[in-house]
């Protein structure tokens, strides 16, 4: 993995991040990416305050979200591979094959924590995640008991009416946040239901070794039923409170096992589920498919104003409800531990009315969050002005830092110098 120097890292100017008493941590104050997309190198200082990230498409901006995404566990909110995401060199073909590096230092309640991940070039360690914390070696799991990052991009626009496999990884990626574990609990089912799924095919059909997949599988998705419904009894009694400019969203967790652990004990669904897998060995063999499992769960979400299945909301509802979702586990993060978690907000300003815009910034201000926020029109976020949040133009891969503004409206020194290297 590329290691960047740490002289790279410019101090911020001191008292920067006291003008915004409210805002809590995780927050990124620093950040150096390395043969990432379509950076050569960036360095940015912060301070803990919302980001806004404006500049012409194609300049780069969503590109810097999601070097903030790889500092959790999972792929990122594009959900690439590894080796997509090395550094594509202008008037070339492929990329540069050299590996990507992103490092930062995230405040947190604990103090500040040097963090680090990337891919080393060339080789078979081309799709393995390196990730170091203070220093060490460390596992991407460990990113996700620190802190948790989630986001709103383009690509889920349409999560309501597209199939369930989008809407159930999206919730589970909401159950990280609270539950870090649960990613875990998803690895395991997975890796249980492949193996399974290629015996089946293969027509070696052991008994005993199908049985013990099967048993995996049923452990572990009662153990992510269980988190799901419990995450969601919280979540539900955050979105009652209110929509905070938003719609007020009504959700509901549908899947057999969800269903199941309603009206019985744990260690009675758990042998029906591995009961129910044990019968469908043949047709799961015929079909290529696992029938029964939490695998097949869905999330049903409806407009509680208007009583309509999001799928049927309108396209600026839908978004609305989506905020509203995400905003809500903010919030019930923050309550149950005390910090909210980073929001990433790619291209949402554009699609919101007046008044939602200045809601969602009202929000993200009150929750203490360090948001990132793009645009192409700085004029979109004025809500955001008077020293509510800190503004970088990104053009050509390169990053400008505006002058910070107190609320007074008197000028400040710029935090670090900030190019693409």
């Amino acid at each position: 993995m590329i290691t960047p120097d740490p002289t790279d890292f410019p101090e911020p100017t001191a008292g920067t991040a006291s003008l915004r008493p409210g805002v809590m941590r995780p927050a990124i104050t620093r950040l150096v990416l390395t043969g990432f997309r379509n950076y050569p190198t960036l360095r940015l200082a912060l301070d803990p305050a919302p980001v806004v990230l404006t500049g012409p498409n194609g300049a780069g901006k969503t590109n810097l979200l999601e070097a903030v995404s790889m500092l959790a566990p999972g792929r990122g909110l594009r959900g690439a591979r590894l080796g997509e995401m090395d550094r594509l060199i202008p008037g070339e073909e492929g990329r540069s094959g050299g590996g990507w590096a992103v490092a930062a230092t995230v405040e947190t309640a604990d103090g500040p924590v040097e963090v680090g991940t990337g891919l080393a070039g060339g080789g078979l360690e081309r799709e393995r995640r390196i990730v170091r914390v203070d220093g060490r070696n460390a596992s991407a799991a460990e990113l996700g008991r620190r802190w948790s990052v989630l986001w709103v991009t383009p690509a889920m626009d349409r999560l309501f009416v597209e199939a369930a496999g989008n809407r159930r990884r999206f919730f589970d990626r909401l159950v990280y946040g609270l539950d870090p574990d649960h990613a875990g609990r998803i690895a395991a089912y997975e890796q249980a239901m492949r193996e399974r799924a290629r015996l089946l095919r293969d027509g070696r059909r052991d008994p005993a070794w199908l049985g013990t997949l099967e048993a995996t599988m049923a452990a572990r998705g009662v153990a992510i039923a269980a988190a799901r419904l419990g995450f969601a009894s919280q979540l539900k009694s955050v979105l009652a409170a209110g929509g905070h400019g938003f719609p007020k969203a009504r959700i509901a967790i549908e899947g057999e096992v969800e269903a199941a652990l309603a009206g019985q004990p744990a260690l009675a669904v758990e042998d029906g589920l591995a009961r129910r897998l044990a019968e469908n060995r043949g047709i799961d063999a015929d079909t290529g498919t696992t029938r029964a499992g939490v695998h097949r769960t869905d999330l049903a979400v409806t407009h509680e104003g208007n009583g309509m299945p999001a799928a049927r909301c309108s396209t600026g509802e839908q978004k609305a409800l989506l905020l509203a979702l995400v905003l809500a586990v903010a919030r019930l993060k923050r309550t149950v531990e005390g910090s909210a978690p980073i929001l990433l907000l790619d291209e949402v300003a554009a699609h919101l009315d007046a008044e939602r815009r200045d809601a969602l910034y009202d929000v993200l201000v009150s929750l203490g969050a360090q948001a990132w926020l793009t645009g192409t029109d700085r004029p979109l976020f004025a809500g955001l002005g008077g020293g509510r949040a800190q503004f970088v133009r990104i053009t050509d891969a390169s990053a400008i830092r505006d002058q910070i503004v107190d609320p007074a409206g008197t000028p400040l020194p710029a935090v670090g110098d900030h190019d693409r290297g």
